[in-house]
């Protein structure tokens, strides 16, 4: 039998079952890789709109993560929401004595609806604690420009966010250009090189007028993570990723009331 990467989501649930840990399940599934968990909170939410956040304990959240370090052999790590300032200093901890080394943070602040997830002494400790222990830290315009204290409103502002990152410690940055104006979608991948320059790429695609993008971010990040358990490099696990959540994006169908989750299993059709 073929051997799957273990990819080890640490995230919260979706009730609704189109973002958070049922979508990274998803997605590592999709693309080839073997998916478990570590839940960081329990949502109550929808198409439509989040309900309601109950963030497990830290405690819980340690327990959670010895478990899966314990016995299995993590392949990549995908961060997702996480709600306190104790789980963060938890997770940090979990990945400095498990040695992992390919974790892909996805800094959750604002769920599609326009709900706020993750509130600014989070996002700080997550700047100090998490940024240079990942390999790629994927935020989008709203979330880049939260973390950077700068106003990202187009290409040269996510650029601008990219370099500031960067010199924050943190080794890789895609700021993801979903809400920029105009029938192109671009994302920008800055990374430090080994000879300690700045290398960047663009990657675009074309836009997508769809109501159904509940989820992506915590897709994307999950497909890179997976692609890099896979044994891509970083930017091969992300020009892969992207392709992969914009055909899962244009097969999306209407799910609920609201913004409907992409076709995770686009390629199994």
């Amino acid at each position: 039998m073929k051997k799957r990467p273990v990819i080890l989501s640490i995230a919260g649930s979706d009730s609704g079952g189109g973002a958070g840990i049922q979508a990274d399940l998803k997605t590592v599934s999709a693309v080839g890789g073997y998916g478990c968990t570590a839940i960081t909170a329990i949502t109550a939410q929808n198409t439509l709109g989040v309900r309601g956040v109950y963030p497990v304990s830290a405690e819980a959240l340690r327990q959670q993560l010895e478990a899966v370090g314990d016995d299995l052999a993590v392949a990549a790590v995908k961060i997702g929401m996480l709600p306190t300032v104790e789980q963060v200093e938890t997770v940090a901890q979990a990945i400095d004595r498990y040695g992992w080394h390919k974790v892909v943070l996805d800094p959750v602040m604002v769920a599609t609806s326009g709900d706020v997830l993750v509130q600014s002494p989070v996002a700080k400790a997550m700047g100090g604690r998490l940024f240079g222990r990942c390999t790629l830290l994927t935020p989008n315009m709203a979330e880049a420009a939260a973390l950077t204290g700068q106003a990202v409103a187009d290409e040269a502002g996510m650029q601008a966010a990219a370099e500031a990152l960067l010199a924050r410690g943190v080794r890789a940055v895609l700021v993801k250009g979903g809400h920029l104006l105009g029938e192109s979608m671009t994302d920008w991948l800055y990374r430090t090189a080994a000879d300690g320059a700045v290398a960047r790429r663009a990657f675009s695609a074309a836009k997508v007028h769809t109501a159904n993008l509940h989820g992506t971010g915590c897709t994307l990040s999950s497909a890179i993570a997976t692609y890099l358990g896979l044994g891509y490099d970083l930017e091969a696990a992300v020009e892969a990723g992207k392709a992969y959540i914009s055909r899962a994006i244009a097969a999306a169908w209407p799910l609920g009331h609201g913004h409907g989750p992409v076709h995770h299993f686009v390629d199994w059709d």
